[in-house]
């Protein structure tokens, strides 16, 4: 009887390390996917002949990740003199897995500088914390 005990506090303290450090690197690949699908939506967008303007992005870059079940939703904003044309916004679906995340939603305009735009973002998170440049 004493085996089991000290086996499931064994079990118990790996699964207390091991729960928060899985979400962790589920929540970092979510945002990879995010920074990836704003990127390839700024490519068909400079490709394209509506960079000017706002427009739907086809199946497949409307979404990340591309495929399966939508996280985060993209679409291209109107463009104005200060974000040079067009900007690129990702914003997560309230109900999924990243809808109380402190990055919120990715926004990428013409000019190249990208941010977070969240009611939660503070501004403490570095740019390479959201958008894992490493």
């Amino acid at each position: 009887m004493i085996e089991l005990v000290v086996a499931l506090a064994i079990v118990a303290i790996l699964a207390a390390y091991a729960v928060p450090s899985y979400r962790s690197h589920v929540a970092r690949g979510h945002r990879i996917d995010a920074a990836a699908a704003v990127y390839r939506a700024a490519q068909f967008v400079e490709a394209s002949a509506f960079a000017g303007g706002e427009a739907a992005l086809p199946a497949g870059l409307d979404q990340a990740p591309p495929y399966g079940t939508a996280i985060y939703r993209l679409r291209v904003l109107p463009g104005n003199d200060s974000n040079g044309g067009y900007t690129i916004e990702a914003r997560p679906l309230p109900t999924g897995p990243m809808g109380d995340d402190a990055c919120g939603a990715y926004t990428l305009d013409a000019s190249g500088a990208r941010s977070n735009r969240s009611a939660a973002y503070d501004g403490t998170r570095l740019a390479s914390d959201c958008w894992y440049t490493r």
